[in-house]
């Protein structure tokens, strides 16, 4: 009674194929989850293969974690296979795997039929057993020794009975003959079909004979198969000679193999031997072969064969034992074709598994940073196909796989045709994990990225390690510098962007340079990934001006570089540019006030600007021409009037022409209400706190200066009481922002009380002579 199971296997889960010689069976490992194990069934019964049983019973399995499958394969003659006329053989399996933690048992059955007629003898040198096969009517062999036939055949004679029995026979020994009973219990099988005697044997039975060949090593195995027939004794003698040799690896990078070309004795007399190699139990064609590599090569007596390690229809493994090293298995499949004297060929078939020793297998590493880009790119290369990327470690920060979108790093994977693949990571030079290192001393900047691959052999997953250490070096770094140039109405400063730049700020003052500071003081900013341009128009904040003279005068703007990290200055860049106009007033931050007036429309008929004194006649012009008069005096001297109120003090004084003078030139001249000038300096209090306690002026920032032109009284130009009918000041500038930020309204007069600076305050005098190059807001008339 047949015990067959019916339950369905899952597609792709199991493949079957039916081979020249022998039918194979395929299974997934994924689809059981523990190894599964095979039973063969027919009309008698079930038989598990076991190890023992396979090599008796023409089995052989195979497990290949590396291909992720299990293999089965069954020569045509196998035990339990149902033969019809050596022409169609049936086979039926059970598979028995686990799901669920349940043993589950599948049917599995296929129909062969070889397309490859069978030759009069027929050995197979399979990895667990021999075999040989040869037709019924081929009775005596050629090539034994007539006295070891001799011998046989006497035996035969004596012990012959019409039961057929075996003589094993080694080399000259004497051995008894034994039923096929008995044989069977010594793991030799023998099997008559309709056409053909099979004999098979395990490997390393006690009976067979290892010796060796051209120094190949041999295993033979001799039997003659009698039985008799009334005065007749039917003999067949069997012989199956394999080559033993394990296969050596050459340092060139081929695997090889070697067989004698007759393997013993009772095999000579081949006078024509024809090679084909193939792979996985598959030959190939000749062209192939060589296409894939394949060498075969008779040197003296022996064949040897040999194939690269990565041909195609081997597979690899890679393998961490300290390093990253890989191994190459090829199943060879060896058919070596012999014609004897009479004609006769012998079909000799070999499964052999070659292997090569463990190869180093390292992965390298490529620094492909651009300096431009900011970046270190790195590229990872070489990485087996069964080797993934779990991990990286950057300068002691772990990231997995794969990373987080809102993250700065990058990783790609690049596959390549050669069944390798890599990794390239991008990490931005300004991301946190970056470490950077700059030696003022030596104007180096560092950027340094320790990279610490993780990877994991697969299916095992064992992990590996890769280091790789990548720096970007700037020479030369240093502060970035500024060129200016000089116009009509200010000063442009141009910075071409450096990608090191960002490790230092740029400022006015002690106030950074921003789009808002920009708008705040009316400086043109425009900002790109290629430049930095900055318009600063005349008069306006941060400007130092000298050297005034009635032609012109010299502005002066200076833009600092500061550490980004310590503020510290690092450098500076200072334009000075010459600029005129018709009038300006300058006050400065220690207190002294600059004017250049226009005096053409304050002055009588005939009189000169030369003749022009301030509030104290003493005060004269420093430089005068035909329309103009240049004063320069400390604001608290010249009889200046000081006008303090709640936020400002305001520090006035006027421009006047000598009236006796020019009563003496022009007695009948009656232009005597002509304008006077006044002009004015204003602070914010919260910028003097030093003025009432040491007595000395300085301000943080400098004043507002102002020309008012208005009509003369009857009283003359000493009035400095009458209400002016114009005002012409500087325009407001924008202060630097302090804990008390000052807010200035143009054309706004506060009340104030009106001090004369008398004799008490001389000692201003002597505090407020400051550097002429001190701080300044200008009024200009153009």
């Amino acid at each position: 009674m047949w015990s067959m199971a019916t339950c369905h296997i899952p597609d792709g889960a199991v493949t079957m194929e039916c081979r020249d010689r022998y039918f194979t069976i395929a299974v997934d490992l994924s689809f059981a989850e523990k190894e599964p194990n095979f039973e063969a069934v027919d009309e008698t019964g079930v038989y598990p293969i076991t190890v023992k049983y396979a090599a008796t019973c023409g089995y052989s399995t195979n497990l290949l974690p590396l291909l992720g499958r299990m293999e089965l394969r069954a020569s045509y003659f196998s035990c339990h296979t149902d033969n019809t006329d050596d022409e169609v053989f049936t086979f039926n399996f059970n598979l028995n795997a686990m799901h669920g933690g349940e043993d589950i048992t599948y049917a599995l059955n296929k129909t062969c039929s070889p397309t490859l007629p069978w030759s009069p003898r027929e050995v197979t040198c399979e990895v667990n057993y021999m075999e040989v096969s040869v037709r019924s009517d081929m009775a005596c062999p050629t090539g034994t020794k007539q006295d070891d036939w001799d011998a046989v055949v006497q035996m035969a004679y004596i012990s012959a009975t019409s039961d057929w029995q075996v003589l094993l026979h080694r080399d000259g020994e004497q051995l008894m003959p034994m039923n096929l009973s008995e044989a069977h219990k010594q793991g030799y099988a023998f099997d008559l079909t309709d056409g053909r005697l099979v004999f098979r044997t395990p490997y390393g039975q006690p009976d067979s004979l290892s010796t060796t060949v051209n120094g190949v090593p041999v295993e033979v195995i001799h039997a003659a198969l009698f039985s008799r027939q009334n005065w007749v004794v039917l003999m067949v003698d069997l012989v199956a000679a394999c080559s033993m040799y394990e296969g050596s690896y050459d340092e060139s990078g081929y695997m090889m193999w070697e067989t004698p070309e007759e393997l013993h004795l009772l095999m000579s007399g081949l006078h024509e031997t024809q090679i084909n190699v193939g792979v996985n139990g598959e030959l190939v064609e000749q062209p192939v072969a060589e296409e894939r590599g394949y060498i075969v090569e008779k040197h003296n007596t022996t064949v040897q064969i040999s194939i690269p390690y990565n041909a195609e229809g081997g597979y690899r493994k890679s393998l961490v034992s300290g390093d990253l090293y890989e191994f190459y298995v090829f199943d060879l499949y060896v058919e070596q074709i012999s014609v004897d004297e009479d004609h006769v060929d012998t079909r000799l078939r070999f499964h052999r598994t070659l292997a090569t020793p463990l190869l180093p297998r390292p992965v390298f590493s490529l620094n492909r940073t651009v300096l431009e880009d900011r970046t270190f790119t790195v590229y990872l290369g070489d990485v087996p196909e069964d080797v993934e990327l779990a991990a990286v470690h950057l300068n002691g920060h772990k990231y997995m796989l794969p990373f987080n979108n809102t993250s700065s790093q990058t990783i790609t994977k690049v596959v390549h045709p050669n069944n390798t693949h890599g990794y390239t990571l991008k990490v931005p030079f300004d991301d946190p994990v970056v470490v950077q290192k700059f030696s003022k001393e030596q104007a180096v900047l560092q950027y340094k990225l320790d990279v610490n691959y993780t990877m994991t052999i697969l299916p095992e997953n064992e992990p590996y390690y890769h280091l790789e250490s990548v720096e970007a070096l700037f020479t030369d770094v240093s502060p970035p510098t500024f060129q200016a140039v000089c116009s009509e109405s200010g000063i442009r400063f141009k910075l071409d962007h450096r990608s090191f730049d960002y490790m230092w700020d740029i400022s006015v003052g002690s106030d950074l340079l921003t789009s808002e500071l920009a708008a705040q003081h009316g400086y043109i900013l425009s900002n790109n990934s290629q430049s930095l341009l900055l318009d600063v128009p005349l008069f306006t904040h941060g400007y130092k001006y000298k050297d005034v003279t009635l032609k012109g005068f010299f502005g002066t703007f200076e833009i600092l570089v500061r550490d980004h990290d310590t503020s510290e200055v690092q450098s500076s860049t200072v334009k000075t540019c010459p600029f005129t106009a018709t009038e300006l007033i300058l006050c400065s931050t220690d207190g002294r006030m600059t004017v250049v007036a226009d005096l053409s429309l304050a002055i009588p008929s005939g009189g000169v600007p030369a003749r022009t004194n301030l509030v104290d006649k003493y005060c004269g012009p420093k430089e005068a021409d035909d329309t103009k008069a240049l004063f320069s005096f400390p604001l608290n001297g010249c009889g200046s009037t000081v006008k303090l109120g709640k936020e400002y003090v305001t520090y006035e004084n006027e421009i006047f022409f000598s009236r006796k003078l020019n009563a003496l030139k022009n007695p009948a001249d009656s232009s005597n209400d002509i304008d006077k000038v006044m002009v004015q300096c204003t602070y914010p209090l919260a910028g003097l706190y030093r003025l009432f306690s040491v007595y000395k002026f300085e301000s943080d920032t400098a004043g507002i200066g102002r020309i008012v032109r208005s009509a003369r009284s009857a009283e003359g130009l000493q009035s400095s009481t009458t209400k002016p009918p114009a005002v012409l000041q500087t325009a407001v500038p924008a202060t630097r922002l302090t804990p008390r930020p000052v807010s200035i309204k143009p054309g706004y007069r506060p009340p104030a009380q009106y001090i004369r600076v008398s004799s008490f305050l001389n000692q201003f005098n002597k505090g407020a002579r400051g550097s002429p190059q001190a701080k300044v807001t200008p009024y200009i008339g153009l």
